[in-house]
């Protein structure tokens, strides 16, 4: 999927391909967590679909859950979720970050620049 050692650094337009899609992959995984943790939570605490909307984006952004949980079953999806949100964010932001540091990395070795 990436270039070699050997092989010339990648053209702009290549790398800006490179670089959109793995921020449409990422947006894909962020797009389906937060269907999953709607889901969850209009399961598990029967929750409008707004009112689960705004509870998992709050967990995936790191801001934590604004409705009281009521259920056990709520609680504990909550918990679960929240640990996964937290990894989300970590695989999103490598999905990112990953093409840009390959190319800076490759860039050093195909040039010896430093």
């Amino acid at each position: 999927m990436y270039e070699a050692k050997t092989q010339p650094l990648l053209a702009r337009a290549a790398f800006a391909r490179r670089l959109a899609l793995h921020a449409a992959l990422a947006l894909a995984l962020v797009v389906l967590s937060l269907g999953a943790g709607m889901a969850g939570y209009m399961l598990t605490e029967r929750m409008s679909a707004l009112d689960a909307f705004v509870n998992a984006a709050m967990l995936l952004g790191g801001m934590g859950p604004v409705s009281p949980l009521a259920t056990p079953a709520g609680k504990l999806f909550a918990g679960f979720y929240a640990l996964y949100a937290g990894l989300v964010f970590i695989v999103s932001a490598a999905l990112i970050l990953t093409p840009v540091l390959h190319r800076l990395l490759h860039r050093f070795h195909v040039t010896g620049k430093s």
